[in-house]
């Protein structure tokens, strides 16, 4: 079976994603930050016949992220795709014209820096095995910028840039990188319900045809 890692896991999207991937024959590695969020996400997937484990880890902590990800491929045998989408919620958001350094910081912390530290953890193996799927989840503000999301949006189109330059590369290897943008609140029965977002993702990943989609669709 092949296996997902979900970095950032919740009880929105990454639970979504984690029912999307696992009804496809998926082994689920769930990890974020509190025990408590984890530990209801895995029975919750146990009880659809998915197999998961949860792992606790600061994303800001660089070292616990990169040894989570080898734990995983010690329990599972493999990674197969990788997900990112850590969020901290909007209280770190800052206006572009009253953000200070230290809120650029944060977010750089949030979302670059794991973002490499994973990749430098997974990409090996993938590389070994010309095969695999890097997922990078993130704000509409990655590709319009938005004034009040001032700080989050020079992290978002970094993330980005850092993401498209992998898909540059390593589509070639046979490694699949894919990049999301969500314009929209993520609320169940909203538009931007949490599985119609899986939904999305689950495609993307599928077809790998495209580096990137905007959800929804924006005119």
């Amino acid at each position: 079976m092949k296996t997902i890692v979900i970095i950032g896991a919740g009880p929105g999207l990454g639970l979504s994603l984690a029912k999307k991937f696992g009804s496809n024959g998926f082994n689920v590695a769930l990890v974020s930050l509190h025990e408590d969020t984890l530990i209801p996400l895995v029975n919750e997937l146990k009880n659809l016949d998915i197999d998961s484990k949860y792992y606790v880890a600061d994303v800001r902590d660089l070292e616990r992220l990169s040894s989570a990800l080898k734990q995983v491929e010690s329990d599972f045998g493999n990674i197969d795709v990788v997900e990112f989408s850590p969020y901290a919620g909007p209280q770190m958001f800052r206006d572009v014209l009253e953000m200070k350094i230290e809120d650029v910081e944060e977010q750089y912390k949030m979302q670059i820096l794991p973002a490499i530290k994973m990749v430098q953890t997974v990409l090996p193996s993938m590389e070994a095995n010309g095969s695999g799927a890097i997922l990078f989840n993130s704000g509409i503000s990655a590709v319009h910028p938005i004034p009040q999301l001032g700080n989050a949006g020079i992290a978002c189109s970094g993330l980005r840039n850092y993401a498209q330059n992998l898909h540059n590369v390593l589509k070639e290897k046979g490694i699949y990188v894919g990049f999301v943008a969500v314009a929209t609140l993520i609320k169940k029965g909203t538009e931007g319900d949490p599985d119609l977002i899986a939904d999305t993702w689950y495609d993307l990943y599928i077809k790998q045809d495209r580096f990137e989609t905007v959800f929804p669709q924006m005119n």
